[in-house]
């Protein structure tokens, strides 16, 4: 549940000199006149501090009538994800102590308000949150209202709420044991979700994806029991709307790696290889409750990638849904197994513009590590717009080359296509190439790696290690358009 905005018109002074609660001062570069600046150089004089060091190292103090407060500078010149980082930095100490109000109060020009209270409830939204834990006893309470001093919007900050609860949705359903989260009790959820926000629901389950012809999904998911894997279809048609975007997410629920099995190292937070699933619908909540005027096809690929005597192994050859017949170098390649198949029936649908987010390659986490995602597409503009946008929204990725000479690596002697090759070079470019071969139509398709899904200890505005990565990168490419 989001904690309730309220936005105050009084003068912040007075609910300082209360002194009691959990108080969050936003200050812009040049520091104002405000409650507890007393306070404030008190302790930085003590800490040998700067007042400019705020923008990156929030202070945090106990007050003399018993509240806690934190400084933090909000600064325009700053990137997206300095800004996040620091106000998660400022939060997070408030709300370890499980507050049921928390304040805050920005200062500063019109601007420079507007920037940190629309930033700041970002960040308190997303981190307190009620996510999945299987503990008997909880950590914190939930955060219940939230009282916001010195800037007043028409709305509410509808759309900052609508971004937050849909990075939610993608980390509560990532972080699920796998257990709780077959493909059968997927979707489930799915549908109970679809039936809440008025979107169409449809399904291809095994039995159809058979009829269909679409074997490389059925190769991954055949090995597993009971047959629940399926690719779900969700339909967002608001009024008035004036493009067509189709989102794409791989959803393996756990991931052994299938014959070639996973090491235990390897093997350990499989079942997070799901998110691009949730990533695509988290986008999809966040922009049903933003009301964005755009025809969204939501392709969910469920399924498990497990060993059995029906599993695919290596040399097998199978046909994929457009015809195409693949070499199976590597079982635990695996996701673009599933995507190839649903990509093929999403661009069937013809849509402007294809998005997929997959936790896709180990390759792309050793090129960048966890603090970045790559992405790839075919219209080196949209990569561009990509960058910025990640830039803007503070989710940063990174643009690898997708040039058709890669596509040798991929030649099979037996077969249309090699799945990947042993060697592993450059095989999140080589993973990219793949696809393409299975999306009709020639869309605009942006190739979202999700190297840095899960970073211990938080990335940006988010304190959780599943960090729900994506959703705020899709909405405002979906916003741009």
């Amino acid at each position: 549940m989001t904690a309730k905005l309220i936005q105050n018109q009084s003068d912040i002074t007075d609910h300082v000199a209360a002194g009691a609660g959990h108080l969050l001062l936003i200050l812009p570069p040049q520091q104002p006149h405000a409650p507890l600046n007393e306070v404030l150089d008190a302790r930085l004089k003590r800490h040998k501090s700067k007042y400019a060091e705020l923008a990156k190292s929030p202070l945090v103090a106990d007050l003399p009538q018993g509240g806690k407060a934190a400084w933090v500078i909000v600064d325009p010149k700053l990137s997206a994800f300095e800004r996040h980082t620091a106000l998660r930095k400022a939060i997070q100490p408030l709300l370890e102590e499980g507050p049921s109000v928390l304040t805050i109060a920005v200062f500063g020009n019109d601007e420079v308000r507007r920037l940190a209270a629309e930033s700041a409830l970002y960040v308190a939204w997303l981190n307190s949150a009620e996510l999945p834990s299987r503990k008997k006893k909880q950590d914190r309470k939930p955060l219940k209202k939230i009282e916001l001093y010195g800037c007043r919007q028409a709305g509410g900050f509808a759309a900052t709420q609508a971004l937050a609860e849909g990075n939610t949705l993608a980390r509560s359903l990532t972080m699920l044991p796998p257990n709780e989260l077959t493909p059968g009790i997927y979707r489930d959820k799915v549908q109970a979700l679809a039936q809440e926000h008025g979107w169409k629901y449809e399904e291809y389950d095994l039995k159809k994806l058979r009829k269909l012809g679409a074997g490389a999904f059925v190769a991954v998911a055949q090995g597993s029991d009971p047959d629940d894997a399926a690719i779900v279809h969700l339909s967002y048609r608001p009024d008035q709307a004036r493009k067509h975007v189709a989102l794409v997410g791989k959803g393996i629920c756990f991931d052994t790696g299938g014959h070639n099995l996973k090491p235990a190292r390897y093997m350990q937070g499989m079942h997070e290889d799901m998110s691009g699933s949730a990533v695509s619908l988290g986008i999809l909540l966040a922009a049903t409750r933003a009301k964005l005027p755009i025809n969204i096809d939501c392709w969910l690929a469920l399924a498990q990638n497990h060993i059995s005597s029906k599993a695919y192994k290596q040399n097998d050859v199978v046909r994929a849904l457009n015809g195409t017949t693949i070499e199976i170098v590597h079982t635990d390649a695996e996701g673009r197994m599933v995507l190839a198949d649903t990509l093929t029936l999403a661009s069937r649908a013809k849509p402007e513009l294809m998005i997929d987010f997959a936790t896709l390659t180990g390759s792309m986490a050793t090129a960048l590590g966890d603090r970045y995602s790559g992405i790839l597409g075919n219209r080196p503009e949209l990569l561009c717009k990509a960058v910025s946008i990640g830039q803007a929204a503070g989710e940063r990725v990174c643009a690898f080359p997708f040039d058709s000479d890669y596509d040798v690596d991929l030649d099979s002697k037996i077969a249309d296509i090699k799945q990947c090759t042993l060697e592993g070079d450059a095989d999140h470019i080589l993973a990219a190439r793949f696809l393409s071969k299975f999306i009709e139509n020639d869309p605009s398709w942006l190739h979202v790696d999700l190297s840095s899904s899960n970073r211990k200890g938080g990335l940006g505005a988010v304190a959780s290690d599943v960090n729900g990565f994506g959703v705020g990168l899709g909405l405002r490419l979906l916003q741009d358009i």
